[in-house]
């Protein structure tokens, strides 16, 4: 089977079984605490969470650009499990040289300024610091966590922790009350075969793909929106006729149809990038500008829905609150576009204003572990 043949077989399976397994009902058992078992169980089965791992472990062996798209449209059904984070656990785990695993995994540290240090102890490993807002992590069967070696001048280590081996889980949530919980590791030892070893990349990559992951999302959860602000105008009468035949309503829709198109776009660089080394450049100009379309679209989305669009009840709510969410989370504009102007305004000084800026994403090093 050619690859594209193979991306195309894990979207549409992907599709099939979001639609079969994120209607309202687990959405809303998700926000109360719920764990959806039979979908996290059927996008194992089907395969989708080792996409990116090679086919010799079991996986698809896919592009880091082509498991984002299986990520983007895993948010346009908000589905209630850390999908995303897996596989950006999976690309850690594959960066370092080291084995994926079945379950749903998360990262860590997210948070800007968390630093966890990793030391011998005796033949095992202890691991000392509290990681701040971790998505999933109470529900996650391992926490892949970035850490500084105490003993070797702060170099970057990969290690793998079991569930229940943090000392402290104290359980967060965000906006759209997916779970963000703060992980203590209080001088916690780990065995001596616990799985660690030199990461294949620094923080700054992390964050970069944390970002890229984001964007993604972001795309997906506004083509959902828009997909539900056209069927509602369309549906929607006020005074004898759809409200989508009102200029003004047309208008807001041309206006998010456009945001979501921007989204979709920064979400393609996005992809690219961190197939191709992590550019902070191209990734951070994508996030900036998705973090704009969230913010807008989002309002957007709730004027032409009026009332409704807030209800808990109602659909779109699912989508709007993950926007508002995602668009802060691994750094929105005001974090991003600072290192964007700092960039252009070296290079202008140096004369090479254009090509730094027609040149973003295009000379990004090869990522850790490749890309087809």
């Amino acid at each position: 089977m050619s690859d594209d043949a193979l991306t195309r077989l894990l979207h549409d399976t992907a599709e099939r079984v979001l639609a079969d397994h994120c209607d309202r009902q687990v959405l809303a058992a998700a926000e109360e605490g719920a764990w959806p078992e039979p979908l996290w169980r059927a996008l194992e089965e089907s395969g989708l969470t080792l996409a990116l791992a090679p086919e010799a472990a079991g996986g698809a062996g896919l592009s880091v650009g082509d498991a984002l798209g299986l990520v983007g449209a895993a948010a346009r059904h908000a589905a209630p499990v850390p999908f995303g984070e897996t596989v950006f656990a999976t690309w850690l785990l594959l960066g370092a040289g080291m084995a994926t695993a079945p379950g749903p995994m998360t990262v860590a540290p997210v948070m800007r300024g968390d630093r966890l240090v990793l030391e011998r102890a005796g033949g095992g490993w202890r691991l000392t610091g509290t990681a701040r807002r971790v998505p999933w992590a109470r529900h996650a069967a391992r926490v892949v966590l970035l850490a500084e070696a105490a003993e070797d001048g702060g170099r970057p280590m990969l290690v793998v922790v079991p569930r229940g081996t943090a000392g402290e889980v104290r359980h967060g949530a965000n906006l759209a009350m997916e779970p963000r919980d703060d992980v203590r590791f209080d001088g916690t030892v780990l065995p001596a075969e616990a799985a660690v070893a030199p990461a294949g990349v620094g923080p700054a990559a992390m964050r970069a793909f944390g970002a890229a992951l984001r964007i993604v999302q972001i795309a997906g959860a506004l083509a959902r929106a828009l997909e539900l602000c056209v069927a509602y105008a369309q549906q929607r009468v006020q005074f004898g006729r759809p409200i989508g035949r009102f200029q003004a309503v047309q208008q807001n829709l041309a206006a998010l149809a456009s945001e979501a198109a921007a989204a979709a776009a920064a979400a393609g660089l996005a992809a690219e990038a961190a197939g191709a080394g992590c550019d902070p450049l191209a990734i951070g100009a994508a996030k900036g500008r998705a973090a704009e379309a969230a913010s807008t679209g989002a309002a957007i989305a709730h004027q032409v829905h009026g009332a409704i669009g807030f209800t808990w009840e109602y659909a779109l709510n699912f989508s709007t609150r993950r926007l508002w969410s995602w668009r802060d989370e691994f750094g929105n504009e005001a974090e991003w576009y600072p290192q964007l102007g700092a960039a252009m305004a070296a290079a202008a000084a140096e004369d090479r204003l254009w090509s730094a800026i027609s040149g973003i994403g295009m000379a990004a090093s090869p990522s850790p572990q490749g890309s087809r």
